[in-house]
């Protein structure tokens, strides 16, 4: 789980509320149930318009990926093709067949049964980077979304200090509309800043972040693929596929190679 999503969030809250409770006012004061409604249901419904509705009924999902840190195990990943990399060069490219069916990851398996089925490199190439392309594209679509979401709820908030406004100009003479519609006109607006800000854009950031993510992962496989296909030394696999690593990860795989040796 990644806490620093759901933290993060949270503290935005907390800030919110420390900052009305140390001005000393009554936290009732900042609970409007139309503004709400607006803010929120109005939004929402923008966000409904304007995506594919398939994707606006996964929001529950769009939010456990958001703060879920999913594990690669790219040290581990490395090691694997590193391993068909030596068995290819060892035995041929035919020998990599019964390893196949092993491969928890479907990508994977489908280039390397490209590579043992004697598939063209070019064209291994642009299979895999094709499907690769279309992930990104789906991805995008939901990202989108969630950045439409993050310009629609400031934008709701801004309606709602308009509608405010209308109800407060409209009855001057009395106290009591005029301090409801200058209520309404204010806390929409906090409201739609608070959303967009301190909640879509941060949900927007991850999924762009779980994106990339999923994106280098799966071209480190290409890299790899490739680099078996065409027969090269393993320790020239190996260095090619840690250049997708950070610094640190680096070094993380290269002690423990010789803490094993």
């Amino acid at each position: 789980m990644d806490l620093g999503t759901i933290g993060g969030i949270a503290l935005c809250f907390l800030m919110l509320l420390g900052s009305v409770l140390f001005a000393g006012s009554a936290l009732g004061l900042y609970i409007d149930a139309a503004s709400i409604i607006l803010v929120i249901g109005g939004s929402l419904a923008g966000v409904i318009a304007s995506s594919p509705l398939q994707q606006v009924l996964k929001i529950v999902t769009h939010l456990k990926i958001a703060c879920t840190i999913i594990n690669y195990e790219k040290e581990k990943l490395i090691s694997t093709l590193v391993s068909f990399s030596e068995q290819a060069r060892r035995e041929g490219l035919l020998a990599l067949e019964d390893s196949l069916d092993e491969l928890e990851d479907k990508f994977l398996a489908k280039g390397l049964r490209l590579v043992v089925d004697g598939t063209d490199p070019t064209l291994i190439k642009s299979i895999l980077y094709n499907e690769l392309n279309q992930l990104d594209a789906r991805h995008q679509v939901v990202i989108k979304m969630w950045s439409d979401w993050t310009k629609l709820a400031p934008a709701f908030g801004m309606m709602g200090t308009v509608l405010g406004l209308i109800a407060m100009m409209a009855n001057l003479g009395d106290q009591a509309s005029v301090g409801s519609g200058m209520a309404l006109a204010l806390i929409t607006t906090l409201y739609g800043a608070f959303m967009g800000n301190a909640f879509c854009a941060p949900i927007q950031a991850k999924l762009e972040t779980r994106n990339g993510d999923e994106i280098m992962v799966k071209e480190l496989m290409v890299e790899g693929i490739l680099s078996i296909q065409s027969g090269d030394n393993p320790r020239m696999v190996e260095e090619k596929l840690l250049a997708f690593l950070s610094p640190i990860e680096r070094e993380s795989i290269k002690a423990a190679s010789t803490t094993g040796e």
